[in-house]
């Protein structure tokens, strides 16, 4: 039986200019049959064959045809898969060697290519490459088939599990690598991820085949260095002559020699460094440009030169914390870069399209660069998911966010005592770091989702989840490919009891799911958050309305609410409840009640309360004064329609939610603590490279409308830098602005403060809006309230939105079918006037602007104006 190759047969970071990849990604067809019932692809020709997609997979195939949606659980670990495909290739000419290329099939199975097995696998997480060139003939058939899992993992296996989990289930999950997304019933029930979920393809290599690559970069003062460390075979017979790399970029043109050693089965290893002086450094985008650089090679055969494409990579130095070394475990993920202290800020990374697992040309940038616009500059990719492709990773170089990558191991004991078990994590190991090696957006590397905080939990010893695996072979692995970054055992991890947040990184959950007050966030004494302000966020009114159109069954408005709403498995309550806990704390209101008498009203106050919830306790971490150096929101974009954790919707679109971080995680950002007799403050953060020259302008209003108060300072914040003001120190008085003292009845109701450019004209930077006696829920008719929107064409199809208002209108929501507002969710201050860019995209046609606000009755259209004031 043909063994599977521990490692690629070739480097997938390299691309050679005589190498020819043809994707097959045309006239699949997938079919299911009982379990080891078809023995071979003769067997195959009866069954009911359905077109297919890939990348995708059966639960992608059976929506298409109409037979599965996002939520449905169809049990697909119940039969084999069959997938079929023909296609044009020749044979094998003198000096080329042929590839067929899967670079994921989830999760066991074989694979024929006309009519001849030419390989296995037992993970999902592991591509095969498979030398077929004697095998082809012209026109082909490859057969794939998935084979049913429910048969194999109700076998009796050895060694037993020391803990159970209900994450996920069965629990001989544990022997099988494949995601746990779509296995998770409480947050993630389905459908499972089965099939050729990643491409599949024929590799014609001519002349040179590049089989091993390793880049990396390293900062020796203000010099880049590049080491470049691989191998390559000759095809035609022809020994490389000699070899250079070369590097370009913002620094300028360098290139060096490699040197070659030749060994044994004719093969080519190959080494070198070329140094960059003053190179041109990366940075996270909150912080700084996040300056590439392209890499080639060039080979000389016989007095040809054959140019190998090597990607792009960065120099930065990466460091973390003070102390030397760095203890993650005790004092958390203090990140620095170039070093400069990071606020590592961002969220849970799951599948753009968890379905079919083939999103949409254009998604992953179009969600990356969401995700740079909401001021985030770290994601994790999580135990629970899938790594992550190419395209994904060269725009968080490009785009400077910073990675978190889990190895792919959630809450289970995982049996490295078994000898196949082992042999897959190897595989997999070496494919994750070989495609993540060298890139300057990697900072963690991790070995798993709360495996030790899942022993803890349950009453055992918490370094019984580290063990071999997580405490010996993986770190020994991430040492030995010298990856920059730093390795954590587990998520969370550290201190006594890994779930402690004072210690190490912990997943803090005591604001949100154990509900908590807002306080907690400063009294937990949080050091960094893997997981964080888990919420059943709502998305917006056209959302829901896409979702009774998409799944007539939830046409009830009382489904769409519930729908996506994640729980923990065998809990009485799920993140709803936990919603309405806050909206009750925060808004004085009896969600029952309100939901049952008016639903509308209840949405409007659901979709405000998790984002200002979330804002509150970033800015509370984000001070300079916390031992806080980071926090990943659970989770960035939902799985299904609906309510769920994300940030963003099931299609990428930003919830409410999302507009409140936004503004909080900026790279220059505003925003008030209240510290009760100690006053309110004003914080600023300045994170970008430039120093901020700024106006803080304070005003204190009363009812909505009268001025009681008015001051400005000037501040002026270096880069990279923060600062704080007392209120009552920019305004030159006492005036118990947080009603602490309460003397009497409060002065003021509203706290608004506005951050400007220095000059004439002044444009705002940033704004902040405080309610020392809670927030402005009455609801005032739109001729009271006097808030009034101006709509103004711009260029490609964007166009500009002029907002007034006379009083104070708090939460300011805009709806603009086919037009995505920049900002949204805002408050604007009496006689206010703001414009926000609203640019194409969003759900629905293009039509009419409405303006609605938490205190006010109805809604306002916009008016729309020839041109631009």
């Amino acid at each position: 039986m043909p063994a599977w190759p521990e490692r690629p047969a070739w480097s997938t970071r390299a691309v050679a200019g005589t190498d020819d990849r043809v994707l097959l990604r045309k006239g699949w067809l997938v079919a299911a049959a009982e379990p080891d019932a078809a023995a071979s692809p003769q067997d195959i020709d009866s069954l009911n064959w359905l077109p297919a997609s890939v990348p995708g997979t059966v639960a992608g195939a059976l929506a298409n045809a109409g037979g599965g949606h996002a939520g449905e659980t169809p049990d697909l670990d119940a039969h084999d898969w069959w997938f079929r495909v023909k296609f044009d290739s020749e044979p094998a000419q003198l000096g080329e060697q042929v590839l067929l290329c899967l670079d994921g099939i989830a999760t066991v199975f074989d694979a024929h290519l006309n009519g001849e097995l030419i390989c296995q696998g037992r993970s999902m997480f592991v591509p095969v490459n498979v030398d077929v060139g004697r095998l082809l003939r012209g026109e082909n058939e490859l057969v794939i088939r998935c084979r049913a899992l429910a048969p194999l993992l109700e076998q009796s296996r050895r060694p037993r599990a020391r803990w159970r989990t209900r994450v996920a289930t069965p629990a001989n999950l544990r022997f099988v690598r494949t995601m746990l997304l779509g296995r998770a019933p409480g947050f993630a029930p389905g459908p499972a991820t089965v099939g050729p979920w990643r491409e599949v393809s024929v590799l014609r290599r001519r002349d040179l085949a590049v089989e091993a690559l390793a880049v990396r970069p390293r900062l020796v003062d203000d010099t880049g260095v590049l080491r470049v460390t691989g191998s390559i075979r000759a095809l035609s017979g022809r020994e490389p002559d000699a070899a250079r790399v070369l590097i370009t970029g913002p620094s300028g043109d360098f290139s060096a020699p490699l040197a070659l050693h030749p060994i044994e089965a004719a093969g080519t290893r190959f080494a070198g460094e070329v140094s960059v002086p003053d190179a041109a450094r990366w940075w996270p985008h909150t912080h700084g440009e996040p300056a590439l650089h392209d890499i080639k090679l060039l080979i000389e055969l016989a007095g040809e030169s054959v140019t190998v494409r090597a990607g792009r990579t960065g120099f930065r130095e990466l460091t973390f914390g003070s102390s030397n070394p760095a203890q993650p475990e005790h004092d958390g993920l203090d990140i620095r870069v170039n070093g400069v202290p990071v606020f590592a800020r961002g969220a849970l990374w799951t599948p753009l399209d968890p379905v079919g697992m083939a999103p949409a040309e254009g998604s992953v940038r179009r969600t990356l660069e969401t995700v740079r616009e909401g001021g985030m500059n770290i994601l994790r990719i999580p135990g629970t998911g899938c790594y992550e492709t190419r395209e994904f990773l060269d725009l968080c170089d490009e785009l400077g966010i910073l990675l978190w990558q889990d190895f792919m191991f959630a809450n289970f004991d995982y049996p490295i005592a078994d000898p196949d078990f082992r042999a897959d994590v190897l595989a997999e190991a070496r494919t994750a770091l070989e495609a993540i090696g060298g890139r300057p957006s990697l900072a963690v590397l991790c070995g798993n989702s709360e495996v030790e905080q899942q022993a803890a939990m349950l009453g055992l010893d918490a370094d019984l989840g580290r063990g071999e695996l997580f405490g010996e072979l993986l770190p020994e692995m991430v040492a030995e490919s010298q990856i920059d970054a730093t390795y954590l055992p587990s998520a969370p991890c550290g201190g006594m009891l890994p779930f402690r947040p004072a210690c190490g990184v912990a997943n803090y959950f005591g604001v949100g799911g154990y509900l908590r007050p807002l306080e907690d966030a400063r009294r937990a004494q949080v050091r960094f958050a893997s997981e964080c302000l888990a919420f059943s966020n709502v998305p917006d009114e056209e959302a829901i309305a896409a979702m009774a159109t998409d799944a007539p069954a939830l046409q009830d408005p009382a489904g769409s609410w519930k729908a996506g709403v994640p729980r923990d498995v065998g809990a009485d309550w799920d993140f709803e409840d936990v919603r309405d806990h806050y909206l009750q704390m925060l808004f004085s209101v009896d969600p029952g009640a309100l939901r049952e008498a008016d639903s509308q009203r209840y949405l409007e106050l659901s979709r405000a309360v998790t984002g200002e919830v979330m804002a509150e306790t970033f800015g509370e971490w984000r001070r300079a004064g916390s031992p806080c150096a980071g926090a990943l929101v659970l989770w960035l974009k939902d799985l299904l329609p609906g309510a769920g954790w994300g940030v963003l919707d099931d299609r990428g679109d930003p919830k409410p939610a999302f507009h409140h971080l936004r503004r909080a995680l900026a790279p220059v950002a505003l925003w008030t603590v209240d510290e009760g007799l100690g006053g309110v403050v004003a914080h600023v953060a300045n994170d970008g490279p430039s120093t901020l020259a700024a106006d803080l302008h304070l005003a204190l209003y009363r009812g909505g409308e009268q001025s009681v108060g008015e001051a400005q300072t000037a501040i002026d914040l270096s880069a990279h830098s923060q600062g704080e003001w007392d209120v009552e120190g920019i305004l030159g008085r006492f005036a118990d602005v947080g009603w602490a003292y309460r003397f009497g009845p409060p002065a003021q109701d509203a706290i608004v403060l506005r951050l400007l450019t220095r000059g004439h004209p002044a444009s705002l930077i940033a704004h902040a809006v405080r309610f020392p006696v809670g927030r402005p829920l009455a609801l005032e008719t739109p001729g009271d309230l006097g808030l009034e929107g101006s709509l103004f064409p711009g260029p490609d199809g964007n166009a500009e939105l002029h907002l007034r208002t006379r009083r104070l209108a708090y939460g300011v929501g805009i709806h603009a079918g086919g037009l995505e507002p920049q900002d949204n969710w805002l408050t604007l201050e009496p006689g206010a006037q703001r414009t926000v860019l609203l640019r194409p995209g969003g759900r629905g046609e293009a039509g009419s602007v409405e303006l609605g606000a938490l205190n006010m009755q109805g809604r306002v259209t916009a008016q729309f104006r020839a041109s631009a004031k």
